[in-house]
């Protein structure tokens, strides 16, 4: 079945081109986790085969994220907060909780948005807190971009350069997730230690 998906991603995309690229992302960013993992890979075995060129794949996949992204940051800003506020009680998210919740966000939303971009699953559920605690939206789009840029390159690259194997497409993907999750871990610990440094430093 997966196979059957990789082969009509390839065909779709070779006939949409760049705007199929577009929507998928957007789509995989915002409410539809569409994983990035089957659309990436085709686009850059396509542009291995000289269909497409990696370096737009690449543009165009992120910025696919970026919108996508934008979809949930700006429903939760407009909507999200009067709702958690009322209905929150009901599972557990008293107004003090909520009100922690965005105190963290506001003081380490850039490496939770990074990070985030690069893991399956939460990224495309990020932005919803982003928006819910107002984050700078200058700030949540460049982290969007660098996280959601750097996941599309390393899919690309594997795609350009391991071809239509889709075995292979699906084994080095997997790879560079537990890649991406170990880097996300140290970067974290990083964090956290000059976090702490900064904040126990005498002033």
């Amino acid at each position: 079945m997966l196979h059957s998906a990789i082969t009509w991603l390839l065909v779709t995309l070779e006939a949409m081109g760049y705007p199929g690229i577009f929507i998928l992302m957007a789509m995989e960013s915002s409410i539809i986790p569409i994983p990035s993992e089957l659309v990436i890979p085709p686009a850059g075995y396509l542009a291995s085969q000289g269909s497409m060129n990696i370096w737009l794949v690449i543009i165009v996949g992120t910025f696919g994220c970026l919108i996508g992204a934008y979809v949930n940051y700006f429903v939760s800003l407009k909507l999200g907060r009067p709702l958690v506020i009322k209905y929150g009680k009901y599972v557990f998210i008293s107004e003090e909780k909520f009100a922690r919740i965005e105190k963290f966000f506001l003081q380490h939303g850039e490496i939770s948005t990074f990070i985030a971009r690069l893991l399956p699953v939460v990224r495309h559920l990020i932005s919803i807190p982003a928006g819910l605690a107002k984050m700078n939206l200058l700030r949540f789009t460049i982290y969007t971009i660098l996280g959601a840029g750097i996941w599309c390159s390393i899919l690309a690259w594997i795609g350009y350069f391991i071809g239509e194997n889709q075995d292979l497409i699906i084994k080095y993907s997997h790879q560079a997730l537990i890649g991406v999750v170990i880097f996300s871990i140290v970067l974290v610990t990083i964090y956290v230690w000059w976090h702490n440094r900064k904040r126990n430093r005498p002033h």
